[in-house]
């Protein structure tokens, strides 16, 4: 019986956590982010599901590598910003560019690279998640 509890709060802790993740880079953007996907804007859909998956990743090698769900949050949390630092350092390494704006405009080429910056230090992060 308490496997089956410890499983339900670990599904728990993971579901909020991704869910607040989500929400947190959706504030990130100064546009909806829900609303750029109804319209159809492939460029957003791009960073969205890369955050997303980055962010899954994240949380699936903590829960793997930590058998404490204290721990797990904090390497998650720990591995979090430094998927928000990677974007605000994209930001800072393209001066030219304004990543949002072209979000926005449906540019799915700079939706396609910040999909895999995300995704390459959501990578190399869970190497670092002991």
């Amino acid at each position: 019986m308490t496997v089956f509890i410890n499983l339900i709060v670990s599904v728990a802790v993971i579901v909020i956590l991704q869910l607040a993740g989500m929400l947190v880079f959706s504030l990130m953007t100064p546009f909806n982010d829900l609303e750029e996907l109804k319209k159809g804007n492939m460029a957003v859909g791009l960073a969205f599901g890369g955050k997303f998956l980055s962010t899954a990743l994240i949380i699936g090698v903590a829960a793997y590598t930590n058998s404490s769900i204290w721990y797990m949050m904090l390497w998650f949390l720990v591995g979090y910003f430094i998927l928000v630092a990677s974007y605000w350092i994209f930001e800072l390494v393209t001066p030219g560019l304004k990543i949002s704006e072209h979000l926005q405009k449906g540019n799915v080429a700079i939706g396609a690279l910040l999909c895999f910056v995300f995704i390459g230090t959501s990578f190399a992060v869970s190497s670092l998640i002991v």
